[in-house]
């Protein structure tokens, strides 16, 4: 398999993950890093062994093929305009772009200059939600005509040194962390037709919890509780809930309800976990694993649990994509009509009117266990 010189903009906290999972996988080899802050740059540089750039220099290295965005989301149309006017491939992390209409001006970048884009998140390739998608695939539990879905915390402040992008316009819960469970909504179900919400904000200021800024007041200048009804093609309705002003609840990271039974699927910001199903008459059981290398537990995270983090892989299968002329699972389109659902949901809330939706996707192909291990080194 070719393997991609690969290069990153942007060395804050998530470049520490690219960084260290890109040698699990065979299609990619990241060579440089590259920051506006060049001592943070030469910082990860020497941490992983790879060069320090300028942004500038990044973008005309001669060996690198693909660069991967991973600048604040404010920054991250212009930056990938600017890879793509390079010449380079791009990759971002999610969200993808803040608005519909950025979505649809690197599309066309893209196509005129021949260069495939790619976005986070990759989490719905992981054992677990693979295992959900030929659940529904095999009919297990008949037609999906309903769900639930929360993703709901105290925020992001008390852990987060420099929190602030995420209480900015282009932050809160649907646009940080919403695409985990949208883009896995997608992917199990199809594309969203038409949306509504409601949302607010409980207060007008948080108080930075960690590191050097401990104690300081951060403005909240976007909506932190929204709840909201996606109508999807098929005729499903999935209620979400996404919100940063909730100490505790008791709510499942994700229901669906076929005609046939209901499934449960884990968390879509994690690769693993259990799939449950209740066929019906039958009590919950745990779904049969299938072995999938993307569900295999490789990690601890802060508190001793054990995780699958495969992170890179839809930029691993991205680069794999193109040498195989092949589409890519984490495209464009899929970020581009997550984005346009998102944005939705806060202009409904905003305006308190339905929104249809003007683009549409198809679901990206499985990932079977056997591609997944393809991937790997």
């Amino acid at each position: 398999m070719k393997k991609f010189g690969v290069g990153i903009i942007g060395c804050g906290n998530i470049a520490f993950s690219y960084l260290k999972l890109a040698p699990l996988f065979r299609s990619i080899n990241v060579l440089a890093v590259a920051d506006l802050n060049m001592d943070a740059a030469v910082a990860r540089a020497e941490e992983f062994s790879v060069r320090a750039e300028t942004v500038d220099g990044l973008l005309a290295a001669s060996d690198i093929e693909i660069i991967v965005n991973l600048t604040i989301p404010a920054a991250h149309f212009e930056v990938t305009r600017q890879i793509l006017e390079a010449g380079k491939h791009a990759y971002s992390e999610k969200p993808f772009v803040l608005t519909l209409e950025e979505g649809e001006a690197l599309r066309e970048l893209a196509a005129k200059k021949g260069l495939r884009v790619g976005s986070a998140p990759d989490t719905f390739l992981g054992g677990a939600h693979q295992l959900a998608r030929s659940t529904i695939d095999e009919g297990m539990v008949g037609e999906i005509i309903g769900g639930t879905c929360h993703v709901m915390s105290p925020g992001m402040e008390s852990w987060h040194p420099n929190p602030d992008f995420f209480f900015q316009p282009g932050g809160g819960p649907i646009l940080d962390l919403g695409p985990y469970y949208v883009t896995n909504l997608v992917q199990l179900i199809g594309p969203v037709k038409t949306v509504s919400a409601m949302a607010s904000a409980s207060s007008k200021t948080r108080i930075i919890g960690n590191g050097p800024r401990l104690g300081e007041t951060v403005p909240v200048e976007t909506p932190t509780n929204i709840h909201a009804v996606l109508e999807f093609a098929n005729g499903a309705l999935i209620t979400l809930g996404a919100s940063w002003d909730v100490w505790a609840h008791r709510h499942k990271n994700m229901e669906l309800y076929g005609t046939k039974g209901s499934l449960y699927v884990p968390d879509p910001n994690f690769f693993g976990g259990d799939v449950l199903l209740a066929e019906q008459g039958d009590s919950v059981a745990e779904v049969a694993s299938q072995g999938h290398p993307f569900g295999i537990e490789n990690m601890e995270d802060g508190r001793g649990i054990g995780r699958a983090n495969y992170r890179c892989s839809g930029l691993a299968e991205m680069a794999a994509a193109i040498a195989e002329d092949r589409p890519h699972r984490c495209s464009l389109e899929l970020a581009t009509h997550v984005v346009e659902i998102m944005t939705a949901i806060l202009r409904s809330a905003d305006e308190r009117t339905w929104i249809d939706m003007t683009t549409t996707c198809n679901r990206p192909e499985r990932l079977s266990p056997e591609k997944a291990k393809a991937l790997l080194v």
